[in-house]
């Protein structure tokens, strides 16, 4: 009998409508699977379990009745401790944060939907300090270790929900995007996850690091994390930057395939960033299958050069500003490497800052340009597999920051294009690779259609981290 902590949200909603299972049950399954297999991964840092079950409850009367709440009514998730959730302090992984400091009484705005459709509540997942970096540790709740091998790092900002997600413990969790952080920790554990287009989900209270940050889905599959955007998408009047609501469902349409598609494939930038061989060789199997089910696939490359200058003053600056209240004795506390950055961030100036947004407007217009031909572009989403856990960057290979290894992803938070991670394979130790689905600003249902093609082929296919 399959175990409920592996079904995807959309396996479990099934269940419940035809009462073959219950979201109690779905819910004890999540939370024995956090029990048993968290300590040695610590992908949370809250656990609630008596509210969870007793929201599950609640959520079996109504099904019983035929009657439930909405779209996601009785589905366990988890939520990255970087967005604001009623009854639960969010200390973003800092020593700086006092839990008493405020009543927490507020939701972000996607966490309140996934409330208005009835979800259940498991906890709050581990994040590295004001989700600064690619990989997650925090000098408040310690390093956050891979499902394949707790050993390698999960990823990050938002490796506790991927982590999570892996585990079996909820097959939905919501997490952010800055530079990749959703993406970077979904290839690393081996699940899908979707930075959407800047202002389709609405964020509230605003990121520090401004319009780079993206509230996105880290779900089991490319359908669930259409599920999950039909809950989450809607209009919220505390984000000032958010998109109109769209209209329909991302789910439909989702099952029309990759046939005539105009889709290109770069596997390296133009030779620019060096690809571990069974990554290069996973992704290229992942773009083959796509020609396969009829899409026309051209190597090609967007043509622009690596605009980490640019990223580091946007997001260095951020950094400073989320902690300029803090006072000398309170920046002792922070995360090193944190450290160093807020002290380069203090030092650019607001010339240094719009010429920046001068690289990104650039950039955007260069992409644009590019999507006027090409329906997607497909690239690996790291050019590495999970490495030791604990450190910002993999030891011995000549970077500083994070950005160092993550040249796909960032650049698509410069430009605010939807983008997506899909597992495409496994390497010789078993850790999972993915590749990236980028496409047009708006086209964030073409990319989950493409990804779902990949699923339904059986591409996305790997094998769970072992003994769920």
């Amino acid at each position: 009998m399959t175990d409920l902590a592996d079904l995807t949200a959309t396996e479990l909603l099934s269940g419940y409508s035809t009462g073959a299972f219950s979201p109690v049950e779905a819910t004890r399954a999540a939370l024995e699977r956090i029990e048993r297999k968290d300590p040695a991964v610590n992908a949370f840092v809250r656990v609630d379990a008596e509210d969870a079950l007793a929201r599950a409850a609640e959520s079996q009367e109504r099904w019983l009745k035929r009657e439930p709440a909405g779209l996601l009514d009785g589905v366990p998730v988890s939520v990255k401790d970087i967005l604001l959730q009623r009854g639960a302090p969010t200390l973003r992984g800092s020593l700086t944060v006092r839990a008493e400091a405020q009543p927490w009484d507020e939701d972000a705005p996607s966490v309140g939907r996934l409330r208005e459709h009835g979800a259940v509540f498991l906890g709050k997942t581990t994040t590295p300090e004001f989700a600064w970096k690619g990989v997650t540790d925090s000098p408040r709740h310690g390093v956050t270790g891979n499902p394949y091998d707790p050993r390698r790092t999960a990823g990050g900002s938002s490796g506790g929900s991927a982590a999570a997600v892996a585990l079996g413990a909820g097959p939905l969790s919501l997490g952010t995007d800055g530079g990749g952080s959703v993406r970077i920790p979904a290839s690393f554990c081996g699940i899908f996850a979707l930075k959407p287009t800047y202002g389709r989900v609405p964020h509230y209270p605003a990121s520090p690091f401004g319009t780079l940050a993206h509230v996105g889905p880290m779900t089991r599959d490319a359908l669930d994390a259409a599920l999950l955007m039909d809950v989450i998408t809607g209009q919220d009047w505390r984000d000032w930057s958010q998109l109109e609501q769209v209209r329909g469902s991302f789910r439909d349409g989702i099952d029309s395939g990759v046939a005539g598609l105009h889709i290109a494939y770069s596997p390296s930038l133009g030779g620019q960033v060096p690809v571990d061989p069974h990554v290069a060789e996973a992704v290229r199997h992942a773009v083959e299958r796509l020609a396969a089910l009829g899409a026309h696939i051209e190597e090609t490359d967007p043509d622009f050069a690596e605009p980490v200058e640019a990223f580091h003053t946007l997001w260095f600056s951020g950094a400073a500003r989320v902690v300029q209240h803090l006072g000398a004795e309170q920046r002792e506390l922070l995360d090193p490497g944190l450290r160093e950055i807020v002290e380069q961030g203090a030092e650019y100036s607001a010339l240094d800052y719009l010429a920046a947004v001068d690289v990104r407007m650039a950039l955007g217009q260069k992409m644009g340009r590019f999507h006027s031909r090409y329906d997607l572009l497909v690239t690996p989403t790291l050019p590495i597999t999970a490495f030791e856990a604990g450190v910002e960057v993999p030891k011995g290979s000549g970077h500083h920051r994070w950005t160092g290894w993550t040249p796909f992803t960032y650049p698509f938070n410069l430009t605010q294009q939807p983008a997506a991670s899909v597992p495409c394979g496994q390497d010789p130790d078993g850790l999972p690779i993915g590749v990236q689905l980028v496409g047009a600003r708006h086209a964030d249902a073409l990319v989950l259609r493409a990804a779902h093609a990949l699923y339904a082929d059986g591409a996305a296919s790997i094998t769970p981290p072992g003994g769920n």
